[in-house]
């Protein structure tokens, strides 16, 4: 659920659907997660975090669902490759920090780089649909 904004977020096994209140009204799909997604988690910037089963997290605007940034989180030492998956995502009360935690039992907290540059991190491409699929 947004912060500010009367719109919630729901995820399935490869797509993620914004919905706006009152009566449930469909918005948008953000497409591209190739796992199931397990979290979402929202902070008052826009910025929407989804964490996969297979241990990839996509940062998402929330007004236009452009996915403009992908990591992959790291398992810790002695645990299977398999257990990768984030199970929950939440922002800090200023919204800079990312908590998640892992299904190898491990509780992360990511920060944004704050010197990152378009040259440092590019964005990826934005190709904005067309047309919106409505199901």
């Amino acid at each position: 659920m947004h912060p500010t904004e009367y719109n919630f977020l729901s995820a399935s096994a490869d797509n993620i659907k914004q919905w706006q209140f009152p009566y449930g009204r469909f918005t948008r799909n953000f497409s591209g997660h190739r796992a199931i997604v397990n979290s979402l988690a929202v902070n008052s910037d826009g910025v929407t975090v989804s964490g996969g089963d297979d241990g990839s997290m996509l940062m998402w605007d929330w007004k236009t669902g452009h996915c403009f940034q992908k990591l992959q989180t790291i398992v810790q030492p002695g645990s299977l490759e398999s257990e990768a998956g984030i199970f929950c995502t939440q922002f800090d009360q200023t919204g800079c920090r990312l908590i998640t935690c892992e299904a190898d039992k491990s509780i992360k907290i990511w920060k944004e780089i704050e010197d990152a540059t378009p040259d440092t991190h590019p964005n990826e491409k934005w190709q904005p649909s067309l047309r919106k699929k409505r199901w």
